[in-house]
């Protein structure tokens, strides 16, 4: 099984080749503001709060390198041009709304797991917010466009007994929601790129 860090630092970089490129390419110029925005805001909320999840410097991250997986539970996102190529709104949002109501509830229990072993959580409290935020912003969306709202089902997750099983599973919860959050990102600029500015 790869390690979680060397891995996901290598889908961090191709998200963003992916975005030098096509802003390097001939598009329509998008509209500043839509209704997608509101969500931008909230990931890259989600992407500050998930690098402080574990209160480690980079250079102490190397310890992890070697640990692989324990999460299965967690969202396992797409990374391929062919996915992008065939973005629809009402699935694209759909998929979206399961993948932050899964973060949203592995970070929630993070946050129980490290006041139970008395390490600092508001991190993670941050990070579940602004996933609660985000979840609501795309639930709205999902109504107001007529699309049902996916039903979720709450993981099932270990229990943590030592603040080393807490900090272990901060850093792979950290870098699985980095990676999550820059690529949704760059599906909602896609989006947004697709869509008209509105009429005043």
């Amino acid at each position: 099984m790869k390690f979680f860090h060397d891995t996901t630092s290598f889908l961090l970089y191709l998200v963003i080749l992916a975005e030098l490129f096509v802003h390097s390419s001939s598009r329509p110029t998008p509209c500043p503001y839509s209704v997608f925005e509101p969500m931008i805001h909230q990931l890259d909320k989600i992407i500050t709060s998930s690098k402080k999840l574990h209160g480690l410097p980079e250079a102490e991250l190397v310890t992890f390198m070697d640990i692989e997986h324990k999460l299965d539970s967690l969202p396992v996102i797409k990374h391929t041009a062919a996915h992008l190529n065939s973005l629809k709104v009402n699935e694209s949002l759909s998929q979206l709304y399961v993948y932050v109501e899964s973060f949203r509830l592995h970070t929630k229990w993070l946050k129980t797991a490290q006041v139970n072993v008395s390490v600092p959580f508001q991190a993670a409290e941050g990070a579940s917010n602004h996933l609660e935020q985000l979840s609501n912003l795309t639930k709205k969306f999902l109504e107001k466009i007529g699309e049902q709202v996916p039903q979720t089902a709450s993981p099932s997750l270990p229990v943590v007994s030592t603040a080393f099983e807490a900090l272990r599973f901060s850093v792979e919860i950290s870098d699985r929601l980095q990676v999550f959050c820059h690529w949704s990102k760059r599906i909602l600029r896609q989006l947004q790129r697709r869509s008209p500015c509105p009429k005043h």
